[in-house]
């Protein structure tokens, strides 16, 4: 049976079975993964799933079900039908779908070099040499790894949706790390995670590993004897990794209109955001303009569409400081009296669609980070997130990063350990007053959301920015 077949059966059965509307997605996944440490190879993984998942509407409940195997998608099409109508049972709030229209369509990112077709050898070697080279330089220990998925999607709708798509992602990071009397200091390149995107191994030679495997070990090394971040209120300037994760944290999950309306209220925790205050709530300042983009191309949170059928398209979450715009699904948007959706997906066949960021992130801002840094008479710069911390509705925070410097008289100064700051979303927001206009699509292969947990994959443009009055050097 063909997958564009075995979805229709899927659906059909859905129906037949009493949903009003029913979905299905064949999913055919490969991962590989390889890791390095000390000029060894720790850990070689290759993965490779499929099969076929089925969501079915009955009253305002949704029933999912999913079969490894494609002589089951009849089975599978009863059985979310029969879980939903069992879900019906409990009164719960109408629930519509916003219109999308069906369409018959094929989508695959930009890839120039199939990153599953590079040679093992080839990839091991890098991860070795640069594991060599930044032990050769002073660490104590040095890592290095790489991720890659290769996903196949076909999608059928009652409604007359057919859509495949082919989405190429990987990613590659180094770390170096060195132990003193009583401390530990971590120096990574491009990020903490590394650096990820929506295609081929093209991304991994940009991002040039070996380049700056002697950098990090020296800062590594040079950070044990650094002096610790002083405590105290004053400008933070951010670097672009930084502010990837300060995006994630405080806007990106804070915006999911499932959270906003307590759908998700469990381990991901909710969101300070009142929906009554769409349009009209200040979120930071008029710099700050937040775009929901799935259409980057070469972002890791960027699809043709998305696990609804609804085509990938670009709208604004803030806009001059003001919150304009939610991560919605075709069912929460319904509910919220909203026109839009687009911002559903799963990691799997086996698992049901949730609202998920996409690319969310910075539009350019109009300076430099030397700008910045040279307008900055005193405070301090931090770069490369190292920890994260930050309350269930997503408003309290306190960051870590792994390495800062002093700012004095508009140039850096000395290096400091332990950078931290904290703060709050809105008022933090809202004291950034200079923002760069290099803009990095920074990729996060890791998100955690849901129960069963889903492992997402989000982008997020982001360039360096300063904020003033920022309490830093805290201690937890």
């Amino acid at each position: 049976m063909g997958h564009f077949d075995a979805a229709q059966a899927a659906v059909s059965a859905a129906l037949d079975a009493g949903a009003r509307y029913a979905d299905a997605r064949v999913m055919h996944k490969r991962y590989e993964s390889m890791s390095a440490r000390n000029g060894d190879i720790e850990d070689l993984v290759s993965d490779e799933s499929a099969g076929l998942g089925v969501r079915a509407l009955v009253g305002s409940s949704w029933g999912f079900f999913a079969v490894p195997d494609m002589e089951r998608v009849t089975e599978a099409g009863h059985r979310a039908a029969e879980i939903a109508r069992a879900s019906a049972r409990v009164p719960s709030d109408p629930i519509d779908l916003i219109p999308v229209p069906a369409q018959t369509a094929s989508w695959a990112s930009e890839c120039v070099i199939d990153p599953l077709a590079v040679p093992l050898s080839d990839k091991g070697d890098l991860l070795v040499h640069a594991t060599k080279a930044i032990r050769e330089h002073g660490a104590d220990l040095a890592e290095a790894h790489y991720q890659i998925w290769d996903t196949r999607k076909w999608f059928v709708s009652s409604e007359g949706h057919r859509i495949d798509q082919h989405i190429r992602e990987c990613g590659a990071g180094i770390s170096a790390t060195s132990v003193g009397d009583g401390e530990t200091q971590r120096r990574s390149y491009p990020a903490g995670r590394g650096q990820f995107g929506t295609r081929g191994w093209e991304l991994v030679n940009e991002i040039d590993l070996m380049a700056h495997a002697a950098r990090v070990a020296e800062e590594s090394r040079a950070l044990l004897s650094a002096p610790l971040c002083p405590s105290g209120e004053t400008a933070l300037i951010l670097g672009g990794e930084q502010m990837c994760l300060q995006i994630h944290e405080s806007v990106g999950h804070a915006i999911e209109l499932d959270r906003i309306l307590g759908w998700e209220a469990a381990f991901a925790g909710t969101s300070w955001l009142d929906l009554s205050r769409l349009g009209n709530l200040k979120y930071g300042s008029e710099l700050m303009n937040i775009t929901i983009d799935p259409t980057i191309p070469g972002a890791l949170g960027s699809f043709g569409f998305d696990d609804e059928g609804t085509p990938a398209a670009k709208r604004y979450a803030v806009r001059n400081g003001q919150w304009v715009g939610v991560l919605a699904g075709r069912d929460s948007a319904a509910l919220a009296g909203l026109d839009y959706g687009g911002s559903v997906r799963s990691d799997g066949w086996s698992r049901l669609p949730m609202v998920r960021m996409t690319n969310v992130g910075l539009e350019p801002g109009p300076h430099t980070l030397e700008e910045i840094i040279a307008s900055t008479d005193d405070g301090v710069y931090m770069e490369n997130n190292r920890s994260w911390s930050i309350d269930d509705r997503r408003l309290n925070f306190q960051f870590g990063c792994e390495i800062g410097y002093e700012v004095k008289n508009g140039k850096l100064g000395r290096m400091l350990r332990n950078p931290t700051y904290t703060g709050i979303g809105p008022r933090f927001w809202s004291s950034m007053d200079m923002l760069s206009s290099e803009i990095v699509n920074w990729g996060t292969p890791n998100c955690g959301k849901g129960q069963p947990s889903q492992t997402g994959h989000t982008g997020h443009p982001a360039a360096p920015a300063r904020f003033q009055h920022v309490r830093v050097g805290v201690r937890s």
